[in-house]
């Protein structure tokens, strides 16, 4: 007998699969206002099975964002549809950008100039922006960057292409590799990351430190983000990979 989804799974098994997701402990970087993480050990082998008890925050390690992370009315975790967890990939790749300007922040004419050379963005796609900046972890020195004066030096999403690529090209969710949505510089003149509550309030999610996005093709992968599912979360450590075509 003919099965469809048998056949598509031997498909899907045979392709490369790429792991984006960094593993993270109590010494592993994390946004600044956050304690470290912490593991602690309940049970061990004399006592018959080993367990351990974690506390962290929702927003650490590899991590997906609820639209309530931000944005008070909007979705919990657990409300977000298996399917939106799955979508297409586009990765744009800005790491040589990103040595030569720590500071930037990705902008339309960026958007406009990334189609010109690779097509357009596809409506539903998952959006990753690739600065390397993984490649920093895990030295938490390393991934704030700071400048002599102690300001973080971190790129970002710029708002006008946020906008542009919900509202004009009807993209799903985005992904990037450093902590925040918005460049640090931005962060600092605005007093607030006015990116990241402009994507949670489409009501959507968004991935952040994804690691190993060197790996993927600019398009043809899919993103897989696998979360636990606790109630009422506004975010969580996420395993997400992607499978290349």
């Amino acid at each position: 007998m003919n099965n469809e989804l048998i056949n598509a799974f031997n498909v899907i098994k045979a392709k490369k699969w790429v792991d984006l997701t960094h593993s993270f402990d109590k010494d592993s970087p994390h946004f600044f206002m956050f304690d470290s993480a912490e593991f602690k050990t309940l049970f061990g082998y004399p006592e018959g099975f080993f367990a351990q008890q974690f506390t962290f925050p929702g927003q650490y390690g590899t991590h997906i964002d609820a639209p309530c992370h931000f944005v008070e009315g909007k979705r919990y975790l657990h409300e977000l549809e298996l399917k939106e967890l799955v979508l297409p990939l586009i990765v744009i790749d800005q790491s040589q950008r990103a040595k030569k300007d720590p500071n930037f922040a990705f902008n339309l004419d960026d958007v406009l100039a990334f189609e010109q050379q690779h097509g357009q963005i596809e409506s539903g796609s998952f959006v990753a922006l690739r600065t390397d900046w993984s490649k920093r972890w895990p030295s938490q020195e390393l991934m704030d960057n700071k400048d002599e004066e102690g300001n973080n030096q971190i790129p970002g999403w710029g708002m006008d292409a946020l906008k542009f690529l919900f509202e004009v090209r009807g993209i799903k969710a985005i992904g990037h590799e450093t902590f925040d949505t918005d460049a640090a510089k931005d962060f600092r003149k605005n007093n607030a990351l006015l990116g990241e509550y402009y994507v949670l309030e489409q009501d959507t999610y968004q991935v952040e430190l994804l690691a190993n996005l060197d790996q993927v093709p600019t398009r043809g992968a899919v993103i897989f983000n696998i979360v636990a599912k606790p109630n009422n979360a506004s975010g969580f450590p996420v395993r997400s990979f992607a499978i290349l075509p």
